[in-house]
């Protein structure tokens, strides 16, 4: 396989031999944790929490759990706020790197797990929805 390279405005061109299959290129991507469990999940996704003790009981289709482990930068949602799929509801930051945690379902906001300053797990519940 040929390729061209540019550094530093010089082009250059390599010839690449393939050794052995790319075995990512066989798995999905990373989907975040609430998707539904009937979905195919990467190898790269943590496998879904088990509640914690006094966390009981979790709808999942009602909850929006924390897509990595890190810190509550700001959080933009207010318990009894009605969100929309997809609106933006906290920020996280992980290695220097800020991720938006989004709305997976359309719902009133019953109940907001964390603060801004904790430190979360990754599939941790951060949000729970009516």
């Amino acid at each position: 396989m040929k390729l061209e390279i540019s550094i530093d405005g010089k082009a250059y061109q390599l010839d690449v031999e393939v050794l052995e299959e790319d075995r990512a290129s066989k798995h999905r991507g990373y989907l975040p944790p609430h998707h539904p469990p009937s979905t195919v999940r990467s190898l790269h996704t943590p496998p879904a929490a088990a509640p914690a003790a006094d966390e009981g009981p979790v709808d999942e289709a009602h909850v929006c759990r924390s897509p990595v482990a890190g810190v509550v930068i700001r959080i933009k949602a207010e318990v009894g706020q009605t969100l929309h799929q997809d609106d933006l509801i906290m920020v996280l930051e992980a290695m220097k790197m800020e991720t938006n945690v989004t709305a997976p379902v359309t719902g009133k906001v019953k109940a907001i797990k964390v603060a801004e300053g904790d430190g979360v797990k990754a599939n941790q519940v951060l949000v729970e929805f009516e």
